[in-house]
């Protein structure tokens, strides 16, 4: 995957050079998904569960229409962020499975550098 993201940079370098210079700042911004599990990366790259966040926050601030003060607004909005806590918590469905979870976090102690006793190490 990074191979094709640089001979992407690469074929855009004579004709854009302005783009493939944007491209190679943003590279750790935009390739940071690369080392999860496959399984996850269409679910990092959607923004859907926030999007039918907010749309359940709006719905239910049209139910109040009309807050007496910003302290009911927070509790409204805490109550809604609290249910979906709880669900993605304790609920049936999940957003990621179990398996790709597994993976997941075999990943990330594949490529989390070990400690360094030198750093702790005090004068």
């Amino acid at each position: 995957m990074l191979a094709q993201y640089q001979a992407v940079i690469d074929s855009l370098r004579s004709s854009f050079p302005d783009i493939a210079a944007m491209l190679e700042a943003a590279e750790p911004d935009l390739t940071a998904f690369a080392p999860l599990p496959r399984e996850h990366w269409q679910k990092v790259w959607s923004n859907n569960p926030i999007e039918r966040l907010n749309r359940e926050i709006k719905r239910r601030a049209d139910v109040v229409q009309i807050f007496p003060d910003r302290d009911s607004v927070t509790r409204l909005i805490g109550a809604v962020l609290q249910e979906q806590h709880e669900e993605w918590s304790y609920g049936e469905r999940r957003y990621f499975s179990d398996i790709s979870m597994r993976k997941l976090v075999h990943t990330l102690h594949e490529t989390v550098e070990p400690a360094r006793p030198e750093l702790y190490l005090t004068a």
